[in-house]
């Protein structure tokens, strides 16, 4: 991993800065959202596993990253509790609307499965890259350890994507998808605004 990986995770634009300073202002909202994207993303391993249930290293690298993905659900929930707040409904994840935009549609089982991990890779990147943010900056000591534990978690979950996709992806055609969806990742970024109760 180069040193602009270790950082952005491959990430054409970072985060705007004044994200974290006003999502701290806003904890039970950055909460709640928090909690229905570690349910979405269990819910996106599983609906991996289910369509694609022959490739054996998918199912074998995913089933843990279920449990763990809704692990996190629980501890999000603890942290809402522990604070006195409810999980409220969810929210539009704009963000994860938009990237579903630019994603190929149709095409081989293959070129989907390729499409489903290189846009659950770039989801978990992003994901790691906020709660970097809120590990450094948020004030709340341990919601910053907390923070730093599921960034190191989605790490290696971008990793497990990636990986999965050049096992059954030529690596070539692999990197050039994601060098494309990184770039139009980084314009959906340039467009949305800086929310104060959305973890994306």
């Amino acid at each position: 991993m180069d040193a602009r990986d270790k950082f952005t995770l491959g990430l054409e634009l970072p985060t705007d800065p004044r994200w974290v300073n006003i999502a701290e202002k806003n904890i039970r909202a950055i909460l709640v959202d928090h909690a229905y994207c570690e349910q979405k993303a269990a819910s996106s391993c599983i609906s991996l596993i289910v369509a694609y249930p022959e490739k054996d290293k998918l199912v074998e690298v995913l089933t843990p990253v279920v449990a763990e993905e809704w692990s996190h659900f629980e501890r999000v929930m603890q942290a809402l509790r522990k604070r006195g707040y409810s999980l409220d409904r969810p929210r539009k994840d704009v963000y994860v609307e938009r990237l579903f935009q630019v994603s190929r549609k149709g095409g081989s089982r293959t070129e989907q499965l390729l499409e489903k991990l290189l846009m659950n890779a770039l989801i978990e990147a992003r994901s790691c890259e906020r709660f970097k943010l809120l590990w450094k900056h948020i004030p709340d000591p341990e919601l910053s350890e907390f923070y730093y534990e599921l960034m190191v978690s989605e790490a290696g979950h971008y990793r497990n994507f990636l990986q999965l996709a050049k096992e059954y992806i030529p690596a070539d055609d692999v990197m050039q998808r994601w060098r494309e969806l990184l770039q139009e990742e980084a314009l959906i970024m340039q467009q949305l605004d800086v929310r104060d109760d959305r973890m994306h």
